[in-house]
């Protein structure tokens, strides 16, 4: 739509006008439309900061693998060392991002990202100082911790924008941060050849390179911190301090989440979708340099090519699964999400079986669009797990893709157990038998794929049950059971078409 003369993507309006706000917003203060090309505050400005931030973070964890063919040579890496650097690279992550889901829930998502994001920068400027294969390791290690960023990412998003466009709002902030996968693969060896052409050795210009991620990320956290906002109706600490926000405790946060099995089966799935694009992340250039003795600038385009896709393949994958529930609601999202993400571990498989450059190229874009697009696909699904435990659920997703990543790395692609292509044919087959569990997720309100919803079962239902009757009669619940009203169509059009809760209504049973 037209705004202003501003060009915009307009998903659906479902409320009134929400006072001060320029978008929309339901009885939440979420938006109810995505504006793509607006910076509207709050809801806009935080989905722009949050997208660029990640992206920054993605930049500097997968600076090194373009680089790999001269950082090898001049630290002596061996292949083992390589495969260490690549899983130590996402591990750390992994309890990262659990610890970056409970901050979300407690601080907010705003403090939570751009402290992460400040504290791993050094990491990456200390990059131009190794010298060797353990160092090389460790500031890979400790940059990857930076990729926690996302779940902050996906936090925010679903604490600005309803549920009729979550997915999407969602998916864009993800695909988009997740294009740093793609764009250091052209960056990188860019900086480096013009570094180089310059007058500095090959050794020394990969080492000065390594100063431009850093200081992209370091910009990108002072900007989260100065004009952030945690919710539409303002910052977690200054909510609390007004008694407008129950400042919530770890333990039953913490408990609300790790008992909560959607969770477990969505942080596996993930893990065979965000997990198996970072492993291409970090094996695909090495690998098209090896395999088709092509140059060192030819390999990092092809790879480029790779994370590229992720400016359309994951926010389509958050579209569809926003198009998909208004259709069928919350099994149309699920539906969506298992036949996505089984087409891509079949395009997996035939990759590893390509012997040809331009075959290989053809089926690895392919194979990207559907892997991201399941990115996507998962986190429409994700901001429905739980209220209370949003941030964790959301911590246990993303680091159960980095716990893919890694256990992918170390069976696969470590030492010389496996050819490349050999390890992407096993990765191709491991996707389709961790994808089978999204059989078993089940919402009594909702359904789930081969299984109806359960009689009488509502969303207010579901999401009170997180909270103690002590805690119902102080209010505390207000907000989970706004989201339920917000939520009525996932439950598919037959049960009810209606639209979400205008700002200016209440609840029918706040």
């Amino acid at each position: 739509m037209e705004d202003s003369g501003k060009s915009s993507l307009h998903v659906e309006s479902s409320a009134a006008e929400g006072g001060h706000f320029k978008l929309p917003v339901d009885s939440e203060q979420k938006a109810t439309e995505f504006w793509l090309f607006s910076f509207a505050k709050p809801h806009m400005q935080a989905f722009h900061l949050s997208w660029f931030s990640f992206f920054c973070c993605f930049v500097s964890t997968f600076a090194a693998p373009p680089l790999l063919p001269v950082i090898r040579d001049n630290l002596n890496l061996t292949t083992t060392d390589i495969g260490n650097a690549g899983i130590a690279s996402v591990s750390g992550a992994v309890f990262a991002r659990l610890a970056m889901g409970t901050a979300c829930d407690l601080v907010g998502p705003r403090l939570a990202s751009a402290s992460l994001t400040l504290l791993t920068a050094p990491a990456v400027y200390f990059t131009s100082v190794i010298n060797s294969a353990p160092s090389y390791l460790l500031v890979r290690f400790f940059t990857g911790f930076s990729l926690a960023s996302f779940v902050s990412t996906q936090f925010w998003m679903s604490s600005m924008f309803s549920p009729p466009v979550v997915g999407v709002a969602n998916g864009i902030a993800g695909g988009w941060g997740n294009l740093g996968g793609g764009a250091t693969q052209l960056i990188m060896p860019l900086v480096y050849d013009l570094i180089h052409h310059i007058g500095s050795t090959s050794f020394t210009a990969w080492r000065i390179a390594f100063f431009i991620p850093g200081f992209m990320q370091t910009v990108s956290a002072i900007a989260v911190l100065a004009l952030g906002q945690d919710l539409p109706n303002g910052n977690y600490r200054k909510l609390e301090k007004a008694g407008d926000k129950h400042k919530d405790s770890f333990r039953k946060v913490f408990y609300h989440g790790v008992t909560n099995y959607r969770g477990w089966i969505l942080a596996l799935t993930y893990g065979y979708c965000f997990g198996v694009e970072l492993t291409i992340d970090n094996i695909i250039a090495e690998y098209f340099y090896d395999k088709f003795n092509v140059n060192l600038r030819t390999a990092g385009i092809i790879a480029a090519s790779f994370g590229m896709a992720n400016i359309i393949s994951r926010p389509g994958g958050g579209l569809l699964s926003d198009w998909m529930s208004r259709r069928h609601g919350m099994r149309g999202r699920l539906w969506s999400l298992w036949v996505v993400q089984i087409t891509g571990g079949v395009l997996c498989i035939v990759m590893g079986r390509m012997n040809t450059l331009s075959a290989s190229i053809i089926v690895m874009v392919l194979f990207s669009f559907f892997v991201q697009a399941a990115c996507g696909l998962t986190f429409g699904v994700v901001p429905f797990v739980s209220r209370r435990s949003l941030g964790l659920i959301s911590g246990m997703t993303g680091g159960g893709g980095n716990v893919g990543a890694v256990i992918t790395q170390l069976i696969f692609f470590k030492g010389s157990k496996y050819s490349k292509e050999t390890g992407i044919t096993l990765m191709g087959v491991m996707i389709l038998c961790c994808t089978l569990p999204i059989t078993l997720i089940y919402f009594p309100q909702w359904g789930g794929l081969f299984c109806g919803p359960r009689p009488k079962a509502t969303a207010e239902d579901y999401y009170a049950a997180e909270w103690s009757e002590d805690e119902k009669e102080r209010g505390y619940h207000s907000a989970s059971v706004k989201f339920a009203e917000n939520s009525v169509r996932e439950g598919g059009r037959k049960r009810d078409s209606s639209p979400a809760v205008p700002a200016d209504d209440t609840p029918s049973h706040a």
